[in-house]
């Protein structure tokens, strides 16, 4: 049976980040879309030092309810909505197979993502997307995503929490793919995408003609503060309000204090790790896929913002580093002009998701 392409006029992406929440809400144009408004609120206390596997997940739905009240959304009356899903039980991978007819597609890869994806038979939902076939040799590339079950039935108690119906839901990492493919101009070559959340950040490498390489980092802004909090003896609040004011720099009217932890090179700054991360990811692509055509890097999401990151990894990882602001094929009226964030990247790379 063919499914009916369901006609919309609006659209909603919702990106659930550990720390905050980021609502966009778009309008369709005959061309593009034109963005209506968004939103972005924290779920976690402002000021406050947290734990991160403290936090539960019911913080959320209270907040989206909110969110939706601020920006005049009715959540019964959401015709188009796509979130997505990420973190540890959550895996991407694009292979190639032999060619199968549809009818027997679906259990062969069943089989071949035990063998790439590291979650359990049991519990894996699979999905997929044939991205080609190869003239030559018949052979499909294609795009596997999995995850268990757990994940998936927690992100949709969430969104029925917050009155929402789960629509489409994507993984982290194809979002922040989809939301550079749909507003970049990406002509040849390989470009690295790095999403800089709270707790985690999602690296994409990904090109028009190249194969798409995605994976987790367990590092974001969180421990940006933490590293500041240890190097200059400050609380959890004075640490992030420098993190905000100076990010990797120096505040000019404090002189640096110098403390046994920071002589202590046992412990990584967080900025090192990340780029260690990068480079690491960068060799094994260019040994799986063959390709070395790396263009530009670009950042994305609320840590990208910090000071003088963009200029660190550029000059570590040896690659033309830029803040991404996903905006090129949404309409922005006059009142958003300056609030141009690319913190709301993954949340439109959702809210354009067309099928």
């Amino acid at each position: 049976m063919k499914k009916k392409t369901v006609r919309f006029k609006e659209t909603v992406g919702i990106d659930i980040g550990s720390h905050s929440v980021k609502i966009v809400h778009l309008k369709k144009l005959h061309e593009g879309f034109k963005l209506l408004n968004y939103e972005i609120r924290p779920t976690v206390p402002t000021g406050i030092e947290y734990i991160p596997s403290d936090l539960r997940p019911e913080r959320f739905a209270p907040v989206i309810i909110e969110m939706l009240k601020t920006l005049r959304i009715n959540p019964k009356s959401i015709k188009h909505l796509v979130t997505s899903i990420g973190g540890d039980n959550t895996s991407i991978k694009q292979i190639k197979t032999i060619f199968l007819p549809e009818d027997e597609l679906e259990s062969a890869l069943f089989f071949e993502a035990k063998k790439h994806i590291p979650i359990s038979g049991t519990d894996m939902v699979l999905d997929y997307q044939v991205l080609s076939v190869e003239e030559k040799t018949n052979n499909m590339n294609i795009l596997l995503a999995a995850t268990s079950k757990d994940v998936l039935n927690e992100h949709s108690n969430i969104l029925v929490s917050a009155g929402l119906n789960p629509n489409l839901v994507d993984i982290d990492s194809l979002a922040v793919a989809n939301s550079f493919a749909l507003n970049a101009f990406a002509e040849d070559g390989v470009y690295v995408l790095l999403n800089l959340g709270a707790h985690r950040s999602n690296m994409v490498i990904w090109g028009p003609d190249s194969k798409l390489f995605a994976r987790d980092i367990p590092y974001g802004g969180y421990n940006f503060t933490r590293d500041i909090m240890r190097r200059r003896q400050l609380e959890w609040e004075d640490a992030e309000k420098h993190k905000l004011e100076y990010g990797l720099l120096d505040n000019p009217d404090v002189a640096n204090v110098q403390t046994i932890s920071m002589l202590d090179i046992s412990e990584k700054s967080t900025e090192d790790s990340i780029v260690d991360e990068v480079r690491r990811s960068l060799r094994f692509y260019v040994k799986e896929a063959g390709n070395s055509d790396f263009r530009k890097l670009y950042l994305m999401g609320g840590t990208a913002k910090l000071k003088g990151l963009q200029e660190y990894i550029q000059d570590k990882v040896a690659l033309p580093t830029e803040l991404f602001m996903p905006f090129i094929n949404v309409e922005m009226p006059e009142k958003f002009q300056d609030k141009k964030d690319p913190q709301l990247a993954l949340a439109i790379g959702l809210a354009m998701r067309m099928e």
